[in-house]
């Protein structure tokens, strides 16, 4: 039923619950995982440029940071037999919701799963989850999971 499965992760616990799910999934479908990272761009005053620090110490340290996320959650599914692909993805002037949905639509997934919560709380409040967000416009079905409180 399913051939690709996309799974946004930020290392927050229903994240990796969203993983879990998506790695039982795939061994019962033979679908591929596709693991996504979005590096949020940080905003200042100006919002024109970046200070010199930004561009060439914090940008690059977030990128990598996303990268080894996504290798480390990648490594064991491999090794499992699983097709895993993973991708960062920054997100410049763009919901993180929007950047989700088109990662979807560009790699023809079948279905995404994601945490409720992820790290970010005070956005939560003001805006809606990311999780509400992506389960309104996705094209295709949303699987969210939550912790059952013992987790988080």
């Amino acid at each position: 039923m399913y051939k690709k499965l996309l799974v946004p992760l930020d290392g927050s616990a229903t994240a990796q619950l969203a993983l879990k799910h998506a790695e039982a999934l795939a061994r019962l479908s033979g679908a591929s995982i596709i693991l996504l990272s979005i590096v949020e761009e940080m905003h200042y005053s100006n919002g024109y440029e970046h200070p010199k620090v930004y561009t060439e110490q914090v940008r690059p340290h977030f990128l990598a940071t996303a990268r080894a996320l996504l290798e480390k959650a990648a490594k064991p599914l491999r090794d499992g037999g699983l097709s895993v692909a993973a991708h960062v993805v920054e997100s410049g002037n763009h919901r993180v919701s929007e950047l989700i949905v088109q990662q979807a639509k560009d790699e023809h997934c079948d279905l995404i799963i994601l945490g409720t919560h992820g790290r970010r709380g005070i956005d939560r409040l003001l805006l809606g989850s990311d999780a509400e967000q992506v389960a309104r416009i996705a094209p295709v079905p949303v699987m969210l999971v939550r912790t059952d409180g013992k987790e988080a």
